[in-house]
């Protein structure tokens, strides 16, 4: 489900993306809806480099991130088996072995890219 991404959103991104300056995908022209696939896919060199830069998330900002996802309002589809293999054990270690779980069904469930 697309959204527009808030304040606390942009906060987040530009964090782990401190280079964003442009809330765009150069790839689509169309507004960033989520915060995982630009970071992935756009900013992020490779998958260890998305492992340091989603590394940098407080518990706070990952379990938002979390919550996000339960909902379905933050997208995976769009990320790389490796990423999300990353983010799952971030969520495992850092927060708790179930909320890891909920990201995985998340993911398994099929959100797909938003274009």
């Amino acid at each position: 489900m697309p959204r527009e991404l808030d304040e606390r959103d942009i906060a987040i991104l530009k964090k782990l993306a401190p280079e964003c300056g442009d809330l765009t995908c150069s790839g689509s022209g169309h507004t960033f809806h989520s915060i995982l696939p630009p970071l992935s896919n756009h900013f992020s060199e490779d998958s260890e480099d998305f492992i340091r830069r989603i590394g940098r998330l407080s518990d706070e900002e990952l379990t938002y991130i979390t919550d996000m996802i339960r909902k379905g309002e933050e997208s995976m589809g769009c990320l790389p088996v490796e990423d999300v293999e990353a983010l799952v054990h971030l969520v495992h270690d850092r927060l708790s072995p179930e909320v890891a779980k909920n990201v995985i069904s998340a993911y398994e469930s099929g959100y797909e890219c938003e274009h």
